[in-house]
């Protein structure tokens, strides 16, 4: 009996899937499998394509675990597409000339941009946004461009918008609808978008579409739009949508849909019963093309099982079109009739615009939950979806409200039935995850999670507490627990605490990457107490360290370091600036000034470091420890010296509150700011601990945090005098310290505390433990004990010779470090990966 041939032409993220279905049934067992992909690399995760450019490899975006092709047997040949199929004769043609015969074969070929018919669009400078090679030429032609538009507003456009934003263009977006991601999101959604996207930098030119690219001597210089408005740009990027490949089953004659699509039926065969199609190259049986990856996965499980003759079921006969993401940094996410379609329906909606926040459910009549648009605040996402099509056991008002605007909503993974699907890329229910017991488990067994990953929250809720709550393999304690056994028994080293207190396996060994940082942290917090001293680079403690605080600063995309002096509350005298204008223009340095009211200097290889500094801490600069999990800055307001709002001295708070907690190391980074009053211009809601004015005193907030996961911060105490100000944050920050997790920031850790506000409250305001005076005796050790790093380490020449980028040259620059010059500045001037041509890249 001869071994049955199976061709798979294209090797996308849906063509993956369908070998690894093949796999899982055993199929690559009984026959052979031959792989035609037009690319030239195995597939890779093109949901994820844009993290690119902040830093991941195309092998890190691999879809191909190490091993697969060889141990299935699977026969894969990259860069060389399947350019014709004879049906009759059962073979596929490759471009190479090679003729491969099928008993079955698999179409999974994908889709194309669709380029609009206008002048121009073939120019130099014209780019589609679809695989490596189109980022990899993107990148390249960035180098010479100032400003560049991208054509949609969808979802890859605004993806594509992102890229072209951090290559350092001025980048305008322009959409024919009268929203961005118009599929996706209604009227208020998309304000809400656009209002978050443009404060971030970006041009949007909603409601006009693009009539001509202007060009001169063959490049782009520029382009007409339908509004009769011109636009100057050195670059297009088309960004409109996509179209089926179908052209390899039309040169064959099977059946395709009038709008493009391969025509296929529940199982995805197409009109031949030897040929199926699955992806965004096929027209479902519901006449529908689908250009989400989770269909595209279901597709390519329903074709696996086809082909191994598994019992039918209902095969594939739609999906759900639920997307959830981050674009540009902001959370999108729609479910169900997001759009509200379905007759006497009804709309829920949260609006604020202030933040960007727009929450909308659509439900019926009756309550039951039909769709949804999050952007701003997606958190609830993992939970509505599977509720879909159900009355919640809430009123929709509580779901769409932020936490403390409305009654508290207990809605957790335990309101969902059991067949509620929680990974919609793998169609995972919410029984299927209750089998496992862990993540890795989750992962390995259901594939749930390792799609789009929007999943994981749920999931991780889901599965029972574990058992073992130690920090790691080496630590049976946690973090917490370690501190106190440190602090009671004066353990100066990670060497006594593991033999003492690790694991039996772990005593007298290295330990690992996560405990390793962790008790240096703790050492280091405890230093002046435990009687170790506070240097954190000398004798075992430099091995303790990350990257960053190994040599005291930050370390850069393209190996360099970033340089940040501490300017306590913002405030510095002409002659300091004038010093740090001159060592970044001696060293040759990008400067940026921050948003925590701070210049960083960018760019300085690892042996200039000291050099730095020497002219900084002779000028009276110190460290401003962006490198390390400590006190990063207190951002200040002017004021009442000089703001006519002003009710009190908020510079001259800040500066004292920085240079007290100047280098307290903690669980993570802690941020502060002081407002000098409610108009609160420093942002102190959003910090760690945050001081606002009023008429009689302050006021002080903690548990704030900003950035993917953004927290109001809570009244902790309020009219508070300086000195009770100042003792009521050193028993908050060493509470903290003491009782949080590894990594931990201060607002994960208040929602953790069981009790939360009111128990902490309790801890530090009226002393319910009895620990107020040992936390206060704590800070005040730190705070007598302070020496800066830098300074430290300028006088001493032993310290010096870690400061070098070749132990065996010390004296040699590392010739990897190199810059470009970008608006009158630097920028890393990064390797692109080498490939043979640029010309004529397509999708696959």
């Amino acid at each position: 009996m001869t071994t049955p041939t199976i061709v798979l032409v294209g090797h996308g993220m849906v063509g993956q899937r369908f070998l690894e279905a093949l796999a899982d049934r055993g199929v690559t067992e009984r026959a052979r499998i031959v792989v035609l992909c037009e690319e030239p690399r195995p597939a890779y995760d093109r949901v994820q394509l844009t993290s690119y450019f902040s830093g991941r490899t195309p092998d890190d975006l691999s879809m191909v675990e190490a091993g697969f092709m060889e141990r299935h047997g699977i026969e894969l040949h990259t860069d060389d597409p399947a350019e014709s199929v004879d049906r009759e004769a059962r073979t596929v043609t490759a471009r190479s000339g090679r003729v491969f015969a099928y008993d079955t074969l698999v179409l999974a070929t994908g889709s194309y941009p669709f380029v609009p018919p206008v002048p121009g669009k073939d120019a130099k400078g014209c780019f589609v946004y679809r695989t490596i090679e189109d980022l990899l030429a993107i990148e390249e032609y960035a180098k010479t461009a100032t400003t560049g538009a991208v054509v949609g507003g969808g979802l890859l456009g605004l993806e594509a918008a992102g890229a072209l934003k951090g290559l350092g263009l001025d980048t305008h977006v322009v959409e024919f609808a009268p929203r961005l991601m118009p599929v996706q999101v209604d009227e208020g959604g998309g304000a809400a978008l656009l209002r978050t996207i443009e404060k971030m930098g970006l041009t949007v030119h909603t409601g006009t579409g693009t009539q001509e690219v202007v060009t001169a001597d063959g490049a782009v210089t520029g382009m007409k739009l339908s509004d009769g408005s011109r636009l100057a740009t050195d670059m297009v990027v088309f960004s409109a949508g996509v179209r089926p490949r179908d052209q390899l089953a039309r040169d064959c004659g099977l059946t395709v849909g009038e709008r493009g699509g391969i025509a296929v039926d529940e199982l995805c065969r197409t009109s031949d019963p030897a040929v199926f199609a699955i992806g965004e190259c096929a027209l479902a049986s519901d006449g529908r093309v689908y250009g989400l990856v989770a269909p595209g996965y279901e597709m390519a499980q329903t074709a696996a099982a086809a082909i191994a003759g598994e019992e039918a079921g209902d095969g594939f006969t739609g999906a759900d079109m639920s997307t959830k993401l981050k674009l540009l940094g902001v959370d999108v996410a729609s479910f169900g009739d997001a759009h509200g379609t379905a007759g006497d329906c009804l709309d829920v909606v949260y609006s604020d615009s202030r933040s960007g926040v727009y929450k909308k459910l659509v439900v019926s009549g009756d309550g039951v939950l039909l769709g949804g648009v999050l952007v701003g605040d997606a958190e609830q996402y993992g939970l509505l979806r599977p509720l879909t099509g159900t009355v919640p056991p809430v009123s929709p008002e509580q779901l769409v409200l932020p936490a403390g605007a409305g009654a508290p909503v207990a809605l957790g993974p335990s309101a969902l039935p059991d067949d509620a699907v929680i990974c919609s890329c793998h169609n995972v229910t919410k029984h299927a995850i209750g089998q496992c017991e862990s993540l890795a488990e989750v992962k390995r067994c259901t594939k749930a999670g390792t799609g789009c990953g929007s999943c994981v929250k749920v999931i991780e809720k889901l599965l029972p507490a574990p058992t073992d709550k130690g920090l790691c393999g080496c630590f049976s304690y946690t973090r917490s627990e370690l501190y106190e056994i440190a602090r009671t028994l004066r353990l100066t080293s990670f060497a006594a605490l593991l033999d003492s207190h690790g694991r039996e396996e772990a005593r007298g060994g290295e330990g690992c990457e996560v405990c390793k940082p962790t008790v240096g942290s703790i050492l280091a917090s405890l230093a002046p107490t435990i009687g170790l001293g506070g240097y954190i680079l000398d004798g075992e403690q430099a091995s303790l360290q990350d990257t960053n605080d190994h040599f005291l600063a930050n370390m850069q995309r393209n190996g360099s370091y970033s340089v940040v002096p501490r300017i306590p509350g913002g405030e510095i005298t002409p002659d300091k600036l004038i010093v740090i204008g001159e060592v970044a223009r001696d060293f040759g340095l990008y400067t940026k000034i921050t948003g925590g009211q701070r210049i960083d200097l960018f760019g300085a290889r690892v042996d200039q470091l000291p050099s730095i500094w020497t002219r900084l801490v002779d000028a009276g600069f110190e460290s401003g420890h962006a490198y390390g999990k400590a006190l990063r800055t207190v951002k200040s307001c002017v004021g009442q010296t000089w703001c006519r709002y002003g009710v009190q001295d908020s510079v001259r708070t800040a500066i004292r509150l920085e240079l007290r907690y100047r280098g307290l190391r903690a669980p993570h980074k802690l941020k502060s700011a002081v407002s000098g009053c409610a108009r609160e211009c420093a942002e102190a809601q959003s910090k760690d601990f945050g001081i606002i004015a009023t008429a009689n005193g302050w006021n002080l907030y903690v548990g704030g945090n900003g950035g993917a996961t953004p927290r109001h911060a809570d009244l902790l105490a309020q009219d508070l005098s300086d000195a009770e100000l100042v003792r009521l944050i050193d028993r908050f920050l060493m509470f903290y310290i003491r009782t949080a997790d590894r990594l931990e920031r201060t607002s994960t850790w208040l929602e953790r505390l069981e009790g939360g506000l009111d128990h902490l409250r309790d801890v530090v305001v009226h002393d319910s433990l009895g620990l107020c005076d040992e936390l206060e005796a704590l800070m005040a050790a730190h705070v007598a004990d302070y020496r800066d790093e830098w300074a430290e380490t300028l006088d001493d020449p032993e310290r010096l010779r870690r400061f070098v980028s070749f132990v065996n040259a010390p004296g040699a620059p590392d010739p990897s470090v190199r810059f470009v010059p970008e608006r009158d500045q630097i920028k890393p001037d990064l390797t692109i990966l080498t490939i043979g041509t640029l010309e004529g890249a397509t999708s696959r």
